[in-house]
């Protein structure tokens, strides 16, 4: 009867064999245990798809074959996405880290069968701590992790690509000056508060960007909500040109027509036309008599009137109500010949319509 040899390699010798040997096969099984138990190796895994089985297989009584070391680190550039099979029957766990280079995934699966794998992300190049089962017709390989649950971190850490699912943040968020720069906090179960800080006195706290031109803070509603800071609650539009925005005194803010000021239009030639609400108008008579038709007023709305060339008085600007409302509580147009003239309306009421503002 001859020996026989674990899925590791380790020979497992039968009485009355190997005579003269034994020393020289117990030493070498030693060896391997060991290496079994703390080897490290390094294996290069270079280019993309699937790499023949045989990369991994055993060496039946013999040091040095990467599946029997604890250790493992493969290296190489990666050119796509890379399997490693690991022979069925290897009952085992190691510690892997993934140092190839280039953006592809890392998979390690047997080499026979559907059994679970393990996958390191494109952008992952980390260690894991990975178990395969020894199941004979469907190894699985299992990524056990290097911790599960809650993890205290003390003192300084640097987390570079890390993604922290559900972070729970009992304190500050600090500089590397210690200089507090975000608090997170929350008030019951429905108020969530995100606080900027600057721990100098004075100071305000600062957003900005840098690398591009334009950059911004974009605040989106969720669903059909307003997007609120602080007590302000923002309109879900954005307005339309010239308008101004404007709060009802308890927070809320919307947009409403310019009436902070006049917005002077291009000279007026042309009649007749009808003026708009907010406008001023310079009017050119050189050429004949111009007719401005007032709009439908609301209380406040103004419209204002210079005479361009100084020829009011030889061709006259006729300012028509339109029919529609009254001009210093007369339904007659106002007929304006004073050379340089310039004045502005002012809506009031139907009753007596625009008035002269100024004249």
């Amino acid at each position: 009867m001859t020996s026989t040899y674990t899925p590791l390699g380790v020979e497992l010798m039968v009485t009355g064999e190997n005579a003269g040997t034994w020393g020289t096969k117990t030493n070498t099984n030693l060896n391997l245990i060991e290496q079994i138990s703390g080897g490290y190796v390094t294996q290069a895994i270079a280019g993309s798809g699937t790499d023949s089985p045989s990369t991994f297989a055993k060496a039946d009584g013999a040091l040095g074959a990467v599946v029997a070391s604890r250790v493992i680190v493969f290296t190489g550039a990666l050119t796509g996405s890379r399997i490693i099979t690991f022979p069925v029957l290897t009952e085992n766990f190691y510690i892997i880290k993934n140092a190839t280079t280039n953006a592809q995934t890392l998979q390690l699966k047997a080499a026979s069968g559907s059994g679970a794998t393990v996958t390191w992300a494109t952008g992952d190049k980390g260690w894991k701590i990975v178990y395969f089962d020894g199941v004979a017709t469907n190894t699985g390989v299992y990524d056990t992790g290097f911790g599960v649950g809650d993890v205290t971190l003390t003192g300084t850490q640097t987390l570079t690509n890390k993604t922290l699912t559900s972070p729970k943040i009992g304190t500050n968020i600090l500089d590397v000056n210690g200089l507090e720069l975000l608090n997170l906090t929350a008030t019951g179960s429905a108020v969530n508060e995100l606080t900027l800080a600057n721990a100098a006195t004075g100071n305000s706290p600062i957003i900005s960007a840098t690398g591009e031109a334009n950059v911004g803070i974009t605040l989106t509603p969720k669903g059909s909500g307003a997007v609120k800071l602080d007590l302000l609650t923002f309109p879900t539009v954005t307005g339309t040109a010239n308008q101004i925005m404007t709060s009802n005194g308890s927070g809320v803010l919307s947009f409403v027509d310019n009436s902070g000021g006049t917005d002077w239009q291009a000279v007026q030639t042309s009649t007749p036309f009808t003026a708009v609400a907010g406008n001023g108008y310079f009017i050119n008579t050189t050429s004949g008599a111009i007719e401005m038709d007032l709009p439908a007023g609301n209380i406040g709305d103004e419209v204002s009137v210079i005479d361009y060339a100084g020829t009011f008085d030889t061709n006259a600007l006729t300012v028509d109500p339109n029919g529609t409302e009254k001009i210093v509580g007369s339904t007659a147009s106002l007929t304006v010949s004073t050379e340089r003239a310039g004045f502005t309306l002012a809506f009031t009421d139907s009753t007596q319509g625009w008035l002269l503002k100024n004249n």
